[in-house]
């Protein structure tokens, strides 16, 4: 079976043969460990990691100083600060704090699209098994809004219907629009829509607000991708369970939301046996402060409670530095082993 095949089948539930999983890397591991622990514990985990995934280039050369402070600017204008390599910083101007400001604003560039060429090379890559994905950038609508705003001025100016936000909105949602467009005609499985809207507890947004501003652009930013067929992936980090409702009415076939955050219990509830999850794993509780014994016990409860032989789950975990190398080896170990726990 190929991986593409093993995909389709998780996210129609007809019973793949194992439960998809993503072990990412951050940058920051590789400067933040003994390198050689690092290539050895991916070495050691073939399924998900193995051979040529150390990243050498990476790892600090003698006298290079590590973390040091950081200035820099995305493509949107907005100015950031980093303290940890690999690790995205925090903003420190919003461009568009003034909404004066946004009748004259200019997004980047749109790249020069080939669709032809895209078609031809989606098209080679199913036919070479691989299961093909694309998508808008992370944070594409509301945190978009947000870096270039600020988050407060937003949220202000969706209760007061600023005309000048609402201007940028619309703006913003043309800008997305051309990605979201060329990608469906390019003939992807897959295109995904990545945006966090979760804090610790409950959304960013009130259910009534992302309601009227953002629910209503993410609708039409998801229609080629409907229209020609694709599965529409969304990702959201944090508590979503109150906007959970309005983000499959809106379209999507798969979530890929938190574990612990949302709940397990609660995710069973809601989704399991009518909605492919694409489950981010843990990275602030148990895997952090755990034992390798509680690891496992959290990769097991997940299968059994998320899962079945019909499909219905992924799984994605990022490696981010301060996570115990033991407990790194418990979660691997775990993946490899109840990835095949219905085989």
């Amino acid at each position: 079976m190929t991986h593409r095949e093993n995909m389709l089948r998780v996210i129609r539930f007809e019973h793949p043969d194992h439960i998809p999983v993503i072990f990412a890397v951050n940058a920051s591991v590789f400067s933040h460990y003994d390198p050689r622990a690092v290539e050895e514990l991916l070495e050691s985990h073939p399924i998900i990691a193995g051979k040529g995934t150390m990243r050498w280039d990476l790892v600090p050369k003698e006298g290079q100083k590590v973390d040091e402070p950081q200035i820099y600017y995305d493509e949107f204008g907005v100015e950031w600060k980093g303290d940890i390599d690999g690790i995205r910083g925090v903003i420190q101007k919003h461009p568009l704090e003034d909404f004066s400001k946004i009748r004259d604003y200019a997004f980047p560039p749109l790249p020069k699209f080939d669709p032809e060429a895209d078609r031809a090379a989606v098209a080679g890559a199913k036919e070479r098994g691989v299961f093909t994905s694309n998508g808008l950038p992370h944070g594409h609508t509301f945190l978009r809004l947000t870096d270039l705003c600020g988050y407060e001025n937003v949220l202000m100016g969706m209760a007061d219907e600023d005309p000048d936000l609402m201007l940028l909105i619309e703006k913003l949602e043309a800008y997305n629009f051309a990605f979201a467009d060329h990608y469906a005609k390019c003939g992807y499985d897959m295109i995904s829509f990545p945006e966090d809207l979760g804090m610790q507890i409950g959304p960013m947004i009130s259910p009534d607000l992302f309601r009227k501003f953002i629910k209503p652009s993410y609708q039409r930013l998801m229609k080629p991708a409907r229209d020609a067929g694709a599965i529409i992936h969304m990702h959201s980090d944090g508590d979503v369970r109150t906007l959970a409702d309005d983000l499959i009415d809106g379209g999507v076939d798969i979530l890929n939301i938190q574990d612990l955050v949302n709940g397990i219990d609660w995710i069973r509830e809601r989704f399991f046996g009518k909605y492919a999850i694409d489950l981010d794993v843990d990275r602030q509780k148990i895997t952090v402060f755990g034992t390798p014994a509680e690891v496992d016990a959290l990769i097991r409860e997940e299968v059994e409670k998320l899962s079945s032989p019909a499909g219905g789950l992924m799984m994605i975990y990022g490696w981010y530095a301060g996570t115990p190398l033991e407990n790194v080896k418990a979660l691997m170990d775990a993946f490899e082993k109840y990835m095949f726990y219905w085989n």
